[in-house]
């Protein structure tokens, strides 16, 4: 199955266009569509965001993911760059959701990403954007090792449903933190600890498992639930 490549137009003053890839095609099979949104390390192309888009997209649900502008512009000057500020995250996160509302053809949207980017998508939920759920691949519900520093001041605002992924090995993301956390959010959630997996999803050489297990499990994770889904209202 071959990726489409596409470009978003953004308002950023270094870039006015990122790359984006769509999997799945146009018509998913389940009318489920995944906006995958990467992390702050690396971009859409890493190798697990390829696997998780093409996995999720063997299961009939389409899935767009993009580049953030900071992102595009490190691979255009071949240089490694921090994050742009989260407003700037958020409008070209919004641009992208608009590509897939004109581009895709479904009844359930989903949103969500890989650490800074689920962190972007919830807080455009929380401001009021529709979907039909949020799914995180390792929530940064904190620095590591600077658990007083939570990233969940928002969670009441967000009344849709919610799946967090989770290494039990996840620096970013304490467990007892995260039970708190998820008690304060405004729709339901549902939390799966992947036993033996890191904030990105490694695993020691040591594990009884393999990386590559421990992906499958996601993207059969993640499926399942996207497409149980009930239908949400059209992105605002």
């Amino acid at each position: 199955m071959q990726s489409e490549t596409l470009t978003i137009p953004v308002d950023h003053p270094r870039v006015d266009s990122v790359r984006a890839l769509l999997d799945g095609g146009e018509r998913p099979p389940t009318g489920a569509a995944f906006l995958l949104a990467h992390g702050a390390g690396q971009p859409m192309t890493a190798p697990f965001m390829a696997s998780m888009a093409e996995g999720l997209a063997g299961r009939g649900v389409s899935v767009l993911r993009f580049d953030y502008p900071f992102m595009e512009r490190a691979g255009r000057e071949g240089r490694r760059l921090p994050p742009d500020p989260r407003p700037r995250l958020e409008a070209a996160h919004r641009a992208a959701l608009a590509v897939l509302a004109e581009r895709v053809v479904c009844e359930r949207v989903v949103l969500g990403g890989k650490s800074m980017g689920g962190r972007i998508a919830s807080h455009l939920v929380a401001d009021g954007v529709g979907c039909a759920g949020l799914l995180f691949l390792g929530y940064p519900l904190h620095p590591a090792g600077k658990p007083e520093r939570r990233r969940d001041g928002h969670f009441p605002a967000i009344g849709v449903p919610s799946l967090f992924l989770r290494g039990t090995r996840d620096r970013l993301c304490e467990s007892r933190l995260l039970d708190r956390a998820l008690a304060t959010l405004g729709g339901p959630a549902r939390r799966i600890d992947l036993e033996g997996a890191d904030h990105g999803f490694g695993v020691l050489a040591r594990a009884d498992r393999t990386e590559a297990e421990v992906l499958a499990r996601l993207v059969d994770e993640a499926a399942n639930w996207i497409v149980a889904l009930p239908r949400a209202a059209d992105p605002a």
